[in-house]
């Protein structure tokens, strides 16, 4: 039944009854209701239908609790290494930087992040390389949050999207590169287009990531192949060492051979001259002479005679003694007579150096023979 129908009581919802002057008093309801709230929280109940004393002291203790918690709730600090991005009703209203912040309870919401600690995230994969081999690559990634409003709206996790751009990346660059490229001097080319490609792919996401280096960790080839990928690359080695031994023979044989060629070069040319101002020499010598021989013919001739017997007996052990008076001439072989003398010498003294003494025995023993042949042949002229 409604308050307002008959049989009522003219008993409105508030409490009270309804005259018949109009509507109840505000102030009322609005008392009814704090005490109420007053009996709730430990305050005197409503007596006879008339209103309490209000609140009581554990309704005041929750009050200040409350408040305190709202203040709390909305101080915020934000690290000297951290932003945050504020959420008002969930839609972005800014972004804040180091410092102390405030909030709105309830009604904001803040993610902080360190925009300054440089992360690493790793993931290794099997590939297959543009020849067709497959190899084992392990990269890490090494990034900082540059735009924070980016890296928390724009994406759900950045992180899985790091991951599935880095692969996307790495595949791609081994995918174009051969094996051997890969495992051996290309690894900083990869990782530099890697690099590039991941960043690239993040850009266009709006992650709000800058990727600040790429490593690639290890690339191998898989374990079931790995003895047989070992002895392909000591062949190779073995190749470059070979190749790079040839080289140096070559660098060094060269330049040898291109000295050897100056150096006879040179020495042609040396002899060249030598032979040309030799020449000139005993042209000019001769020419001399000629005037000489002109003057007497007779002195230059014996002079010439002279010269000539002495230029070919003087690298001769061997001398020639002209007789007076006889037309033989004495031989005196000179190095059979020392090579004797020297010979007893030696035995004599059991293998000493040859002294002075010896050279004066065999001396003597020389001037005795051409004494002995001079008297032989006197004897034979004065017999006849």
């Amino acid at each position: 039944m409604a308050w307002n129908e008959p049989g009522g009581n003219n008993q409105d919802p508030w409490g009270g009854r309804r005259g018949n002057d109009g509507p109840p008093d505000l102030d009322e309801v609005i008392k009814k209701a704090m005490d109420k709230m007053g009996g709730l929280f430990g305050g005197k109940p409503p007596a006879g239908g008339r209103s309490g004393s209000g609140f009581g002291p554990l309704a005041i203790v929750i009050l200040i609790a409350l408040f305190i918690a709202a203040v709390y709730d909305s101080v915020n600090i934000i690290d000297q290494r951290e932003q945050a991005v504020v959420l008002r009703l969930g839609k972005y209203h800014e972004t804040w930087g180091p410092g102390l912040q405030w909030k709105i309870p309830l009604v904001d919401t803040i993610t902080k992040e360190n925009v300054t600690k440089v992360q690493s995230k790793s993931f290794s994969n099997k590939m297959l390389t543009e020849d067709e081999n497959i190899v084992e690559v392990s990269i890490s990634v090494q990034y900082v949050i540059s735009d924070i409003k980016s890296y928390v709206l724009n994406v759900r996790s950045p992180q899985s999207s790091l991951s599935q751009a880095a692969e996307s990346a790495l595949r791609h660059e081994v995918g174009s590169s051969e094996m051997h490229f890969v495992l051996t001097e290309g690894r900083e080319t990869i990782a530099s287009e890697v690099q590039i490609r991941i960043q690239s792919y993040l850009d266009a996401y709006g992650t709000g990531l800058t990727v600040s280096k790429v490593n690639l960790e290890g690339a191998h080839a898989p374990d079931e192949v790995q003895d047989a990928f070992l002895d392909v690359t000591k062949a190779r080695e073995d190749e470059v060492r070979l190749r790079n031994e040839a080289e140096t023979y070559a660098n060094g044989i060269i330049p040898e051979a291109r000295g050897q060629a100056q150096r006879q070069l040179e020495e042609a040319n040396a002899y060249k001259e030598q032979v040309i101002a030799k020449a000139i020499g005993e042209t000019s010598r001769f020419n001399q002479l000629l005037v000489e021989y002109k003057r007497s013919p007779d002195v230059t001739r014996e002079r010439l005679y002279i010269d000539t017997v002495q230029s070919v007996l003087a690298s001769t052990p061997k001398v020639l003694v002209d007789v007076e008076g006889g037309n033989n001439m004495m031989y005196l072989p000179l190095d059979k007579i020392v090579n004797k003398q020297v010979s007893n010498s030696v035995a004599q003294s059991s293998g000493q150096n040859l002294t002075a003494s010896d050279l004066d025995k065999v001396t003597r023993q020389v001037i005795d023979e051409i004494r002995q042949r001079q008297s032989s042949v006197r004897r034979t002229r004065e017999l006849r």
